[in-house]
Formats: structure tokens, C-alpha cells, sequence
């Protein structure tokens, strides 16, 4: 095995990780955001900003990692994107916390999970743009 193909094991990884992520993401939203049932229930005082715009980051997910997956350029800065505008959410979320609004933990929880797995994505694909892409070929 080449030092080559050892960083495009990572980079599969992290695009298959994307798109499960942003899958799941989606059916879970979903199911709290239009569907009636134990998903909503069991939800309790869930946040909707964060609850929205998870459920509409699922999409990006989902495209970041097939753009990963294919190794274009763009989709390292939709990865950078998406953990900036969700670290930005997370942030809004904590206001409302000490505002006093009404929150669940798993959210907190979450929200920390979906910041740091971003940001890990983010890194590892920036690093792999940096170092394996050819200077002059736009991809």
C-alpha cells in the first residue's frame, strides 16, 4: 500500500461519514419537525432554530461528502462552511440557554458531537487539499 493510498482511505472515510451523518440527520429531524409520534415525544423542549437548521444542514451533509467522495475542491470549503455556521448555531443555542429558555440536554450534547465531527471533517480535507491536489488543475 502507497503513502497515496493510506490518504485516500481517509478522505473515503470522512465522505462516507458525511453522507451517513447528514442521512441520519435528516430521518431524525424529520421525524420530530412532520411527523406526529414518539420521535416528537420523546424530543421534549427541543429548540426549533436548531432543530431547523440541523434538519436543512442534513442536505449540505449529504453533498459534502459525495463532493468529498469525488475529491472536489469546493466540497473542503462547503465542510468548512458547514462546521462555521453550525460552531455559529451552537453559539445562538447557548444564548437562548442563558436566556432561560427552554432546552434539552441531549441538545447541548449534540450540538457539541455535530461541531467537533465537523470541524474533524473540515481538517482532514483542508489537509488533503493543501497536500494532494495538484496547484494548477481545478477540480
Amino acid at each position: 500500500m502507497t503513502a497515496h493510498s493510506g490518504r485516500d482511505i481517509w478522505v473515503r472515510v470522512i465522505s462516507l461519514l458525511a453522507i451517513g451523518f447528514g442521512l441520519l440527520t435528516l430521518r431524525e429531524g424529520g421525524a420530530v419537525l412532520f411527523f406526529e409520534g414518539a420521535a416528537r415525544d420523546e424530543a421534549g423542549s427541543y429548540v426549533p432554530f436548531v432543530l431547523w437548521f440541523n434538519f436543512m444542514a442534513g442536505f449540505a451533509y449529504i453533498v459534502a461528502g459525495v463532493g468529498l467522495w469525488l475529491r472536489r475542491r469546493w466540497a473542503t470549503w462547503l465542510a468548512i462552511a458547514i462546521t462555521v455556521a453550525t460552531a455559529f448555531v451552537f453559539l445562538a443555542f447557548g444564548v437562548h440557554v442563558v436566556l432561560g429558555g427552554a432546552w434539552e440536554q441531549r441538545t447541548a450534547i449534540a450540538m457539541t458531537l455535530r461541531t467537533l465531527v465537523w470541524a474533524g471533517i473540515a481538517a482532514i480535507a483542508w489537509r488533503r487539499s493543501q497536500t494532494h491536489l495538484p496547484a494548477t488543475r481545478e477540480r
